[in-house]
């Protein structure tokens, strides 16, 4: 829905914050059942308003137009947090949280200038209202996926914890959001852990345009939190004493370690769920009961009645927030649209990463290596990785499903782990994709260093929202103001035959057409060691996969201590001049066996590992096929739109004139992994299959 800042009146004032903190001496009044205290002096002028006619006028001769989603009537909600917190407490809010973001303490020109996709916005208009990131002010994360944010919220607590901060993490959704699996995955592990960390479920009555009783049977929202063993709080979110001392209680209870609360502000949505306006969903009676019930006029007659302000004082300060708002929107209005050589900046920290039609640049040496080394199979090398990474690095920490001694992970990656770095470090998680991965970004945000492992890829779907639209956009959305650097290990269990359907795909492809996730796929314990290495270390998130087949049954002579094979650079694993052989993970060992297999008919074939799917060393590629003629690209995921075709394309559109023949790809049938071994072995390239292509693609 297009509209402008008809905002919420808190919106308005609540900038107003770093202005008018006036108070200078404790003092206190009794009113309307609670103590508001000195420190409410400057919260009390967040909450009062100027008129909104100036912007709606705007609004009306289309002055300015952005995305907007009001929240008239719960203003009293932030305005209340932001007295009890400070910058150093971490937020994370929703789409519609602009009340949240103003009460913490963005800039308001700087969020007006967002808004218009200006490049002075607080996030070089790239994130735009639905996606605000100021680390400055504690507002760590502004997710458009309703209830995404609470796993985040927790990996930013794990951070506050495990270095001994007293900062609190607030996250705050609608009562909608209830509804989300992965607030409940969240609320779980934070109760498992007891993290700091506060699920403020400001309960507007209203999942949208949808009713509570319409999609739930248990409206008491504050009670699930017992049932998954800590606190809940029901408060009034519109009476702005008992809402301030119910909050003080809940965060100093938080802030001492007691572990984590959910507060269920109940509230009234007085607008509707995007626009400008009433409620159009309510009737009139419900919407006049909500607005006899919003806490701006009542808190206004409230500071009156008990002297603690005047009149004259209110109507100045109106005033100035009435000023202040018009300020900002003038300077906004005035400010440059984000110019389109903006476009690939902040999708990697270096943009040369980032894959672009044309440009192929030359990256460093292949990764040849020296020194003493040691036959090892690739669990142990990635095991070796973990611990090199965690001796040299407090930050790093490994969370997953069974991650932990004795086990030491499902395929024993992790094992001595546990034992050795104790079970802050070494994490086993409960059986919930969303909620790992949701933590390893909060944490990743904040500075540290996670491993978080996905046992297949076959889960991915499981956890793909946390992926793709927050660990792979963060740093885009956000200008840089903050990026997600985690790494992800997961499985792939195709080649091994009975697994079936749901434990042998090869996603890759999914993956790859996400920009903002760097990927990349070893072939070989070597490689798996330094490149788990260097993903770890990197400033982007990199999701690291692993083939099952290859963990136990390929060793190599494997360095001795640290070293690092950068990501993006390919390897030429077998020198030939009559076709280009491109392929990854197992399939490179099955292309190398088809290799040798037609170099007894005199085809000479020259076989480059990619390593790095996301980016890719076109470079190396291209000059290979340059010399070549030819080119062929395997891999064991369905090759209907897989990477083989962008790979192909790109090499058929650079080279085109110079080939001896198209360049062609070959990958497994259109259809689900079969649990019979002798389908899944027809289904996927083998080394007499890629052998019988190589033949026919030479004689093309």
């Amino acid at each position: 829905m297009i509209a402008a800042a008809n905002c919420s009146k808190l919106w308005i004032c609540a900038a107003l914050r770093r202005k008018f903190r006036l108070c200078t001496a404790p003092k206190a009044c009794l009113c309307a059942g609670g103590i508001i205290s000195g420190e409410a002096e400057s919260w009390r002028r967040e909450i009062l308003v100027s008129s909104p006619k100036a912007i709606q006028a705007g609004l009306s001769a289309g002055k300015f137009m952005f995305t907007y989603w009001p929240m008239t009537g719960q203003e009293c909600i932030p305005a209340t947090i932001s007295q009890l917190t400070t910058e150093r407490d971490y937020m994370v809010t929703t789409y519609r949280g602009i009340h949240d973001q103003v009460a913490k303490g963005v800039d308001l020109y700087g969020m007006f200038a967002e808004a218009l996709g200006r490049e002075d916005g607080v996030n070089k208009g790239k994130g735009g209202s639905p996606h605000i990131s100021d680390p400055k002010s504690g507002s760590m994360v502004t997710t458009a996926i309703v209830g995404a944010g609470a796993p985040i919220a927790n990996g930013l607590a794990i951070s506050a914890k495990e270095r001994g901060e007293d900062r609190v993490t607030i996250v705050n959704f609608g009562d909608g959001a209830t509804s989300i699996g992965a607030v409940h995955e969240a609320m779980n592990l934070a109760g498992a852990w007891q993290l700091p960390v506060i699920f403020m479920c400001q309960n507007n009555q209203w999942g949208e345009y949808t009713r509570i009783p319409t999609y739930t049977a248990g409206p008491n929202f504050f009670g699930r939190a017992e049932a998954l063993g800590f606190k809940g709080v029901q408060l009034d979110g519109n009476d702005p004493a008992a809402f301030y001392k119910g909050m003080k209680e809940v965060i100093d209870h938080v802030r001492a370690g007691k572990g984590p609360v959910f507060v269920e502000a109940i509230t009234y949505r007085i607008g509707p769920h995007a626009g400008v306006g009433d409620n159009y969903n309510a009737t009139k009676e419900e919407l006049a009961a909500g607005k006899e019930r919003a806490p701006l006029e009542k808190t206004r007659a409230l500071l009156l009645e008990a002297g603690i302000s005047t009149e004259e004082e209110l109507t100045a300060l109106e005033a100035a927030a009435k000023a202040e708002v018009e300020d900002a929107i003038a300077r906004a209005l005035e400010s440059k649209p984000t110019p389109p050589s903006e476009t690939i900046v902040d999708v990697f920290a270096d943009p040369d990463s980032v894959p672009q039609r044309g440009h192929f640049p030359v990256r460093e040496a292949e990764g040849e290596l020296s020194g003493d080394t040691e036959s090892i199979s690739m669990a142990i090398a990635v095991r070796d990785a973990q611990h090199i990474a965690m001796t040299n690095n407090k930050e790093v920490f490994i969370l997953g499903e069974d991650v932990g001694d004795p086990q030491g992970g499902v395929f024993g990656t992790n094992k001595g782990l546990q034992t050795e770095f104790g079970d802050r470090r070494v994490r086993p998680t409960p059986i919930a994709e969303t909620a790992i991965i949701g933590a390893a970004i909060g944490s990743s945000i904040a500075g540290m260093k996670p491993i978080a492992e996905i046992m297949f890829v076959d889960f991915l779907g499981v956890c793909l929202d946390q992926i793709a639209n927050h660990a792979a956009k963060q740093r885009y959305m956000s200008g840089s103001a903050t990026h997600a650097p985690l790494t992800i290990r997961m499985q792939l269990g195709g080649g091994m035959g009975g697994f079936g359907a749901q434990h042998s795909q090869s996603l890759e492809a999914w993956l790859t057409h996400t920009p903002g996730i760097k990927v990349a796929y070893p072939s070989n314990p070597v490689d798996a060691k330094g490149m788990l290495l260097s993903a770890i270390d990197d400033p982007d998130p990199v999701v690291m996969l692993e083939s099952m087949m290859l963990l136990y049954t390929l060793k190599g002579d494997v360095p001795k201590g640290e070293y690092k094979i950068p990501l993006g650079v390919a390897k030429v694993r077998r020198p030939g001049k009559d076709l280009t052989l491109i392929s990854y993970g197992y399939m490179l060992n099955h292309c190398l066996a088809a290799a040798e297999e037609v170099a007894k008919d005199g085809i000479d074939v020259e076989v480059i590992d990619l390593r790095s799917l996301v980016p890719i060393d076109y470079h190396r590629v291209l000059d290979s096929v340059k010399k070549t003629g030819r080119a062929l690209v395997v891999h064991a995921a369905v090759e209907f739109c897989g990477l083989g075709a962008e790979i192909c394309s790109t090499i058929n559109e650079e080279l085109w004139g110079k080939l001896k023949a198209p360049a062609m790809r070959y990958g497994a049938d259109y259809a689900p992994m079969a649990y019979s071994n002798a389908i899944e072995f027809s289904q996927v390239p083998t080394p007499p299959s890629i052998a019988a292509r190589i033949r026919a693609a030479v004689k093309s």
